[in-house]
C-alpha cells in the first residue's frame, strides 16, 4: 500500500497553476527525492500534500483521502520539516524536540516514558544531544536545522515530508542526514526529501520524481532521471557524470544557452 499518492494534484496561484496534474506514489521502504529548479513547485507539493493550501485532484495517507484524516490523526501519520528555520520562542532543545511527541499525547499531559525515549533517539540521530539544555534560539542556523529534525524524527510518523532539510548544512551533516534518511527507509518508513544537490539525490534516494514548472517531468530510478538530456531539458545544464565505490556523482558544469 502507498503511503502517500496523489492524482491529477493541481495548485493555481490566481489562473495559474504552480503544481500542474501531477501524479506519483510513496510506498513504505522509499526514499524519494523531490527535485527541479528553483519554483518548479516542490514545496507547494508538499503543502499540498499536508493540506495547508487548496489543491485540485486527488491525495491520500495511507490509503484513506486526505480530508478524511483528523488534525491529530494526521500528524500521528505524517512528519513534516518546512524550509523555514524560524523558532519564535527560547525553549531548550529537549524541549522543543520534545514537541515533536505532541501528536501522541493527550492535552496537557507529561512525557510517557516512551516519549522520553522517542526524543533521545532523535536528538541522537539528529546529532544535536550536546545542544539539549541550550535555547534554541541561539543555534547557528544549521544548528536549528538539525534540531528541527530531530524534532520531526521524534514524531516517529510512518511518513516523513522534509523540504530541503540539508540546506546550510556542511558536508558531513548534510551527509549523516541523508544516511539517516536512508535508515528510516530501511525501517519501513517513507520519505519524499525535496533537494538541489544532485549527487545527494543520486546516492542517497531510491526513486526521483522531477518537476518542471510545477509539472512532472521525470520520474524513476536516479541513474534515468539524472541522464545528460533531461538535465537539459529541466536545468538548462550540462553536467559531469561519474561514479565511485559509493555511488554516482552528478555535478553540474555549465549552462546551456539557447
Amino acid at each position: 500500500m502507498s503511503l502517500l499518492a496523489l492524482d491529477r494534484l493541481t495548485v493555481r496561484r490566481g489562473p495559474c497553476p504552480v503544481v500542474d496534474d501531477v501524479s506519483f506514489a510513496i510506498r513504505a521502504g522509499e526514499v524519494v527525492g523531490l527535485i527541479g529548479p528553483n519554483g518548479a513547485g516542490k514545496t507547494t507539493l508538499m503543502r499540498a500534500c499536508l493540506g495547508l493550501i487548496p489543491a485540485e485532484g486527488r491525495v491520500a495517507i495511507t490509503g484513506r483521502p486526505l480530508a478524511e484524516l483528523a488534525p491529530a490523526e494526521r500528524a500521528r501519520i505524517v512528519a513534516y520539516l518546512p524550509q523555514e528555520r524560524e523558532i519564535a520562542w527560547p525553549i531548550t532543545v529537549e524541549a522543543l524536540v520534545a514537541l515533536g511527541r505532541h501528536p501522541h499525547r493527550r492535552p496537557g499531559a507529561r512525557l510517557s516514558a516512551a516519549d522520553r525515549a522517542a526524543v533521545e533517539t532523535a536528538l541522537e540521530m539528529a546529532e544535536v544531544s550536546a545542544f539539549r539544555t541550550r535555547p534554541a534560539t541561539e543555534l547557528s542556523g544549521g544548528e536549528r536545522a538539525r534540531v528541527l529534525m530531530a524534532r520531526a524524527l521524534a514524531q516517529e510518523a510512518p511518513l516523513l515530508l522534509a523540504d530541503e532539510p540539508v540546506a546550510g548544512l556542511d558536508p558531513a551533516h548534510a551527509l549523516d542526514l541523508m544516511e539517516t534518511l536512508g535508515h528510516l527507509g530501511a525501517e519501513g518508513k517513507a520519505v519524499l526529501v525535496s533537494l538541489h544537490d544532485l549527487t545527494l539525490a543520486a546516492r542517497h534516494c531510491t526513486r526521483l520524481v522531477l518537476l518542471r514548472a510545477g509539472r512532472l517531468l521525470a520520474e524513476g530510478p536516479p541513474e534515468a532521471v539524472l541522464s545528460p538530456a533531461t538535465l537539459a531539458a529541466a536545468y538548462g545544464v550540462s553536467a559531469f557524470h561519474a561514479a565511485d565505490a559509493r555511488g554516482p556523482i552528478v555535478v553540474p558544469t555549465g549552462r546551456i544557452r539557447p
